[in-house]
Parts: structure tokens; sequence; C-alpha cells
């Protein structure tokens, strides 16, 4: 051999000659079972192969893949094991020169068939898999770095790879079964089929370029599908684990584009499929950090929202395409839920992979893909309309208690999430408030608010006050009007339960620690008195548990407000109500009304000052403290706005109608104001017409006073300007729209004067 070996490296034009000679004795020595002399062949051309590195090795190379081949069509396992060692020899070589004419089609073909050996020996067979898992390495080392060579990415190669990898890294349940005795273990520690598959899987996607990634992740899809492995899901997060870990991070975006895209496939398929493929999705956004939901951020979320709705519909109506036909799939409600808790679940772990920036955007997308009550039904479904409305509210504001970020700056998401805390429903009242709670609550004081309760020192507590930023102070001034409102209202629900309560108590506790200045601490104390008086008030048709958990609720708030406001007077007072009430009325104490078995009186007919908090008694102590008395002495009236259009209309035309709001945004504390007027057609056509009558002469004045600016003399001019400034600056300002008015289309149709950058001014006039 070494004799052999010196030859071929000394006169290297032979190579070729020697191994057509090998290749042929070789090829007898098979047909003729000289098994022996096949291995001593084989040998010498593995070793003529590991010496030679000279520019004429490609023809030896050719008579070595004949003779691989060879092997590998014997039906001996001994004979193929032989080849497949000799092949990934092979592979491990660096070549020096490409190669033209090459192909391995034969080699990814007859390797894949061998990870499928199905040999009556057992271990024989574990041998002629792993043989057929180390060939398929070989071929992909050999070809992926390799721009000569066929594209290993071809489908028509990765659908005969991917499943044979699978298939092996699947049988991992069968091979466990069978643990090997302590004395075989120890005596060679070999490699399991199962860690060989998934190094090998592991390599063909770490070498995945970012055109590839689709290649080798569609054969995954389709395997899974073809042998339902989504439902089981175990094996499925497996692979996508390994997929996610393997390719490279930039990348992971595209696996999960391929997810969603997937699942849209999928969409009138069983429901612990989708499920499969959504726990999946969650698997994979958990591993892929913040760069993994890529360029596409909204389209993962359409898709999920997509999702939850057609999931919707399916439980609701019963079938995939909206008919009841007897072959139609039967549904199963309880897989529908688990698929739309699991998608809800998806939607948060993306939400928390993304930015604070993103998130909100994320948030408002959702909102956007809300139905509306009586505007937008977003599924016509023929029997069950509103409760398909109704379950995709619930479920999409579950998704936004999962996406929920500190960061409640965005007037436009706000509004509308307000709107909704005014529905009949007192499910989704619920939600939107938890989703508030979660936007304010920014130092994790939340679950110290979870009870309502009389805390005699708060300290026990332990909040986490932080001093209100600039920021806070204008979120507050802009926002503060609509969340007072929205307290009030929602107290006034008769549908609301114990749970809503003390939400509304952790509401009112969150805005006191985290966004409180002295003037919301004044709003605050005003809101919790006039929560005080609505629980009073005979007018208002609440029941006497709702009246209970009022006073019990405004009891609660006061005593934490004194507390943190630190002012001994006010402390007082409010201990003194609160002891009182304990001895004569404990039903007004929430340690009486939440319980499990209240004891609450028929009525409340008749309740004595002496058990009330007073207005002019706390005013008067908080008064001497700084706060501004005559703000807190003027009674908080809630102020409707348009925003009432969602809360609790029934038709269309209620919906749509528009609550005018002409009057200062201070308005609240006026207490002469109407709460709501009644509009009618009449009304809305009379302001119309009126505002269209006060352009005209607005119009009218301007016109003339531009035009006598243009013509009269300039001593006539001066002399006026001397006499009235303010006319001069008119001509610099636009006309204001007259606030609260419908001037939509109006504006557009003036015919304008000559526009005011092209006029002629005297030159004193111009700056």
């Amino acid at each position: 051999m070494e004799k052999l070996t010196f030859y071929a490296l000394s006169a290297p034009e032979k190579l070729d000659r020697i191994g057509a000679y090998l290749s042929e004795r070789l090829s007898r020595d098979v047909a003729r079972h000289r098994y022996g002399y096949v291995c001593i062949a084989m040998e010498a051309l593995d070793q003529l192969l590991m010496a030679c590195h000279c520019q004429s090795i490609n023809l030896f190379v050719e008579s070595f893949l004949k003779m691989v081949r060879k092997l590998l069509e014997s039906d001996k396992p001994s004979l193929q094991i032989l080849g497949t060692n000799s092949f990934v020899k092979f592979a491990n070589i660096e070549e020096d020169t490409p190669s033209y004419h090459r192909s391995y089609d034969f080699f990814v073909s007859r390797f894949s068939e061998m990870c499928h050996s199905s040999y009556e020996d057992p271990d024989i067979r574990t041998n002629i898999r792993m043989a057929g898992i180390r060939g398929l390495q070989g071929v992909v080392r050999k070809t992926v770095n390799d721009e000569l060579q066929a594209n290993i990415w071809d489908p028509q190669h990765m659908d005969k790879i991917v499943p044979s990898l699978l298939f092996n890294l699947q049988s991992e349940e069968g091979t466990e079964s069978r643990s090997p005795s302590p004395l075989q273990a120890s005596e060679k520690e070999k490699e399991s089929p199962v860690e060989l598959t998934e190094r090998c899987f592991r390599e063909l996607l770490g070498r995945a370029a970012f055109g590839n990634i689709k290649s080798a992740v569609t054969p995954v899809l389709m395997h899974l599908d073809n042998h339902s492995l989504w439902e089981g899901k175990t094996f499925a997060v497996r692979c996508f684990k390994i997929i996610m870990y393997s390719i490279q991070s930039q990348h992971s975006h595209l696996v999960i584009q391929q997810l969603l895209g997937h699942l849209d496939a999928n969409s009138k398929n069983s429901a612990t499929v989708r499920a499969g493929i959504v726990e999946v999705l969650l698997e994979a956004a958990a591993i892929a950090a913040s760069g993994s939901v890529g360029p596409t951020v909204l389209e993962v979320f359409n898709t999920l929202v997509k999702q939850l709705r057609l999931s919707v519909d399916y439980e609701l109506t019963g079938s995939y395409d909206g008919s009841t036909n007897i072959g139609t799939k039967i549904i199963k409600a309880h897989e529908e839920r688990q698929l739309q808790e699991a998608v809800i679940r998806t939607i948060g772990s993306f939400a928390n992979t993304l930015p604070t920036y993103q998130r909100s955007e994320v948030m408002l997308f959702i909102m956007g893909k809300i139905p509306v009550p009586g505007v937008s039904l977003t599924l016509p479904s023929s029997d069950s309309g509103p409760e398909v409305t109704r379950m995709i509210q619930i479920m999409l504001l579950k998704s936004l208690v999962q996406v929920s970020v500190t960061n409640c700056d965005s007037r436009s998401f706000l509004e509308p999430l307000l709107s909704f805390s005014l529905t009949e429903d007192p499910e989704i009242r619920l939600l939107v408030l938890e989703i508030l709670l979660s936007l304010i609550d920014r130092h994790e004081n939340r679950p110290k608010f979870s009870r309502i309760s009389i805390v005699s020192d708060i300290s026990v507590l332990k909040l986490k006050l932080d001093k209100c930023s600039r920021q806070d102070n204008l979120f507050m001034k802009k926002h503060g009007q609509q969340l007072y409102r929205h307290i009030y209202l929602n107290c006034k629900e008769e549908t609301s339960a114990q749970e809503h309560y003390e939400t509304l108590f952790a509401l009112l506790g969150l805005l006191s620690v985290e966004l409180a200045n002295e003037e919301v601490v004044v709003d605050l104390i005003r809101l919790a008195l006039a929560l005080q008086d609505l629980a009073l008030c005979t007018d208002e048709p609440l029941p006497t548990y709702n009246r209970c958990a009022v006073h019990a609720l405004a009891a609660a708030y006061l005593n934490l407000i004194c507390q943190l406001t630190t002012v001994p007077a006010f402390c007082q007072h409010i201990h003194e109500v609160i002891e009182v009430r304990r001895k004569e009325k404990p039903y007004l104490l929430p340690e009486d009304v939440f319980v499990q078995k209240s004891k609450l009186p028929s009525s409340l007919d008749k309740i004595d000052a002496d058990v009330l908090f007073l207005q002019s008694k706390i005013t008067e102590v908080l008064g001497g403290s700084g706060y501004n008395t005559e703000r807190l002495g003027t009674p908080y009236v809630p102020q409707y706005t348009d925003e009432d259009r969602l809360s609790k209309r029934k038709s269309i035309g209620e919906t749509i109608s528009i609550q005018m709001d002409v009057e200062s945004r201070n308005s609240p504390e006026k207490k002469e104001r109407t709460p709501a007027e009644e509009i009618t057609f009449e009304t809305l056509k009379n302001a119309i017409v009126d505002s269209v009558g006060m352009e005209e002469q607005e119009r009218e004045r301007r016109r003339q006073v531009v035009e006598k600016f243009q013509k009269a003399p300039f001593e006539e001019i001066a002399a006026h300007c001397g006499a009235r400034v303010p006319s001069l600056f008119l001509l610099f300002r636009p006309p204001p729209s007259p606030s609260g008015t419908i001037s939509s289309g109006y504006g557009q149709t003036q015919s304008r004067s000559v526009p005011i950058y092209e006029m002629k001014f005297p030159d004193l006039c111009v700056y």
C-alpha cells in the first residue's frame, strides 16, 4: 500500500488508471461475493484518496464514487455501511479544483432510503439508518458550499432529506424503551440515531442562507401535516425549537412567516391541528427574541386576530362553511375554546418580544379590529350576529390584556377603549378595566389593591410611590376627566358585581399612587364624594347591593387617599365616619358588603349625616393645608360626551347619534350644566343652518376689512390702525372654526377672496 501510494504521488497522471483498475476489480469481487477482496480494494481507494490532492484527482474521484455506488446498491447491510463510511471520509476532504460534471442525486435518494430501513434485526436496522443519516450529512457538506454542484436546496432533494431526518427524530420513543444493559453501555458510549439525526438536522439548518430557509422549512410542515403530528404538539414543538435555535437569528422571522401562512392554509382544519400550529408559533416567538417578527409586525397580529374571529364563528355556527350539512365536520366547542386561549397566549407572547412603541401600535391595531355594536358586525352570520360580535369583543379584549403595556399616552387608543367600558355586557366592562389597570400600573402596585378593605395603616401595603412627572401631569390634564367620568358611570351600572367594584377600587388606587398631583387628588376626592351622592340618590334605579357596594367603595378609597395626603384633620374625619359606620351601619363598609353571604338591609331609605363623608367638612380641613377650596367645594358632575355613542345604544340610529359638547373643558365644575341634551333632527338642522349663516357674516366682514386695506389711502389706514389694532391681526389669522358645529364640508365650499399670501400690504403694516 505504501509503494502504491508513493507511486500515485510521484506520477499523479496515473491516478485515474489506478482508480479504474481498482474499480473494475471491486465490481468483479462484489459480483462473485468475494467480500474480503472488496474490503481490501475499498481500503486502498480510501487511502489513495486521503493521500492525493493533485490536480488530476477528479478522474480518480469518478472511479471512487462509482465503486461507492456499487456498494450502496448491494443488498448486504455490511457493504452498504462500508460504502457509506468511505463516502463520509470523501465528504470531509476539501478539494482544490471544482468539479463540473459530478452528480449526487443517486446518493441523496439512496441514503434517504437507508434512513427508512425496515431490516428485521433491530441492531442492523439501527446501523443502516445511522449510516444513511451520516451519508446525508456527507452529501450536504459536499454540496452546500460548492456553487458548481446541483443545488441541494432544491425541493426534489429537500423533500427526501428533511423527512428522512424527521422520521429518525420521531423514532425516539421506540429506541428509548429498549435501554441497553450497563455492560453494553460502558463498553462503548455510542451515539444514538436520534442524537446523530438532531446533529445532522442542526448542521443542515445552520448552513441555510436567507433564500434557503423556506426550502428547509416547507418539507417540515408537510411532514407534520402528512403524519398528523400537530395534534400531539410535543414533536412539532421540538422540531421548531431545533429549527429556531439552529438557523441564523436574523432569519427567524422567515420561519414565523411560514408558520403563519401554514396556519392560514389550515384555517378550515380541525381545532386541534390549528391549536398545535399556534402552540408551535408561541414557542418559536419565545425563542426568537426581539428581532423575530421582522418587518411584518402587523401581518402577524392580523393573522392571529383573523384566526380568533374564525374560531369564534366556527364555535357559534357549528360548521366551517356556515352551513349545517350532514357531510360537514362536527366542531367541538371545547376544542375551539382551547384554540382561542392558545391564540390569545400567542398574541401576548409575540407582543412581549416587541419594543414598547411597537406594542402601542399593536394595541391600536387590535382596538381597530374590535367590532362596534350596531355599526360593524364583523362576521355576517345569519343566526348569531350579536353573539358573534360579543364573543369577538371579549376575545380581542382578552388579547389586549395580554399585550397592554405601561404606556397609555395615546389619546387615539384611550378613547375607544373607555367607550367599551360603558357597554351593557359586564364581562366586557371588566376586561376594559383590567386593560386600564395594566396601562397605568408602572410600579407593580396592582396586586396591593386586589381586595377592597379599610386599611388602618397603608404602610403595610408597601406601595411604591414616585414623584409625578411632567408627562404624567399633562396626561391627567388631558384625560383625567374622561377617566373620572368612566369610573362614575361604571358605578351606575346595575349589572356590576364584586369584581367590578374591586377593579374600580384598584383603578382609583393606582391613579392616586401613579399619576396624582395636587389637582388630581382634589378631583379624586370630589369623585369619591360624588359616588357617595350617587348611592344616596333615589332617582337612580340601583339595587340595594349596588348602593351598599358604592358606599363601601367610596369609604375604602377615602380611607386610602386621606392617608396618602397625610393631612391629620382629613384623616380624623374619615376615620370617625368609618367608626360610626362600624357600630351603626356596617353594611356601608367593604368588610360587610364584599363577602359571600352579606347581610344587607332590604332598602337604604334613611341614612343619617353622621355616617356620611361631608363635602363641607373635607373642604374645610383640606383648605387649611393649601388645597383648592373652590374646586373642592364644587360637587363633581360627570361630563357626557360623544363617547357615549358606544355605551348602551341598541339601534344603528342611536349608536351614531352625536352628543354635542360646546362648553369649555372645565365644565364639570359648573353645577348648572345639564348632564346631556337630547338631540333631534330639528336641532341638528338648525345648528347647521345657524353655523352657515354665521360663517357667511364672518366672511363678508373679513372681505370688507381686506378690501379697505387694499384700496383705502395710507393715511386712513394708519389712523384706523392706531384706533383699532386688533382688526389688523385678523389679516394674519385664519378664520376660527366655530367649535361644536358640524362644519366638515362647509369650510371647503366657501368662495374665498384673494389669499392672504397674495395681498399687497403697505410697508408699515408688514413686519
